[in-house]
C-alpha cells in the first residue's frame, strides 16, 4: 500500500519540527536571553514532581553559567524535597510561606537524626557542602517559595531513602530533572 503525501503537508511538518527544535535549542543556550527578564515570564515546571514548581532563573546548562546557578522553587502545602546531598554550596532565601529544614551530617557513615530548623518568609539559610538535608512546607494552606543559589553547577544530587541510609548507598541523580532537557553527555570513546 503506497501513501501519497503532498509537498505542502510535508513542508508544514518540516517547518513545525524545525520550530520545535529551534525553541528547544533557544531554551538550552546562553544566547538569546535578554539581560533583564521578568521572573514571572520564565517557564516553570513540576518535572513530574507533584507539588513542586521550579524555574531556573540563571543556570549552567540552560544559560551557560559557570560558577553559580539560581532557582525559584515553590512547594505546595505538605510537600518537600527528597532527603539529599550535593558537593556544592547552597543558599536559600525564603520569599513566602514557612516550613522546616532538616539537616543531617556528612561526618558519620549515615546522616543520623537530623537537626530541625524552622524557616519563614524573609529568612535565609545555607547548607554545608555534602550535608544531607530536606526542605518541607509544613504550612497547611500557604505555598513555600524559595530563591536558591548553588555553586559549581550543574548539581549532582545523591538521594536517600531515609536518614539511616549510609552515604555510600545514596543514589546519584545526574543530570537532575530540570537539567535533563538541555544536558548532553559527551561520548568518551
Amino acid at each position: 500500500m503506497s501513501r501519497v503525501v503532498d509537498r505542502g503537508s510535508l513542508r508544514f511538518v518540516f517547518l513545525l519540527v524545525a520550530a520545535i527544535a529551534a525553541d528547544a535549542s533557544a531554551h538550552c543556550s546562553s544566547s538569546g536571553f535578554p539581560l533583564v527578564r521578568n521572573i514571572s515570564d520564565i517557564p516553570q515546571s513540576n518535572f513530574g514532581r507533584g507539588g513542586l514548581t521550579h524555574a531556573t532563573i540563571a543556570g549552567a546548562v540552560s544559560h551557560g553559567m559557570k560558577e553559580v546557578e539560581v532557582w525559584l522553587q515553590t512547594f505546595s502545602p505538605g510537600t518537600h524535597t527528597p532527603i539529599h546531598r550535593h558537593s556544592c554550596e547552597e543558599v536559600f532565601v525564603v520569599l513566602r510561606g514557612k516550613g522546616t529544614l532538616l539537616l543531617g551530617s556528612s561526618s558519620f557513615k549515615y546522616p543520623g537524626t537530623p537537626q530541625e530548623f524552622h524557616i519563614y518568609a524573609n529568612s535565609t539559610f545555607s547548607i554545608p557542602v555534602n550535608d544531607p538535608h530536606q526542605v518541607l512546607n509544613t504550612d497547611e494552606t500557604e505555598d513555600l517559595q524559595l530563591l536558591v543559589v548553588i555553586s559549581r553547577p550543574p548539581v549532582k544530587v545523591f538521594i536517600y531513602e531515609d536518614w539511616s541510609m549510609p552515604h555510600t548507598a545514596a543514589k546519584l541523580k545526574f543530570p537532575y530533572y530540570w537539567d535533563e532537557e538541555c544536558f548532553h553527555v559527551k561520548d568518551e570513546l
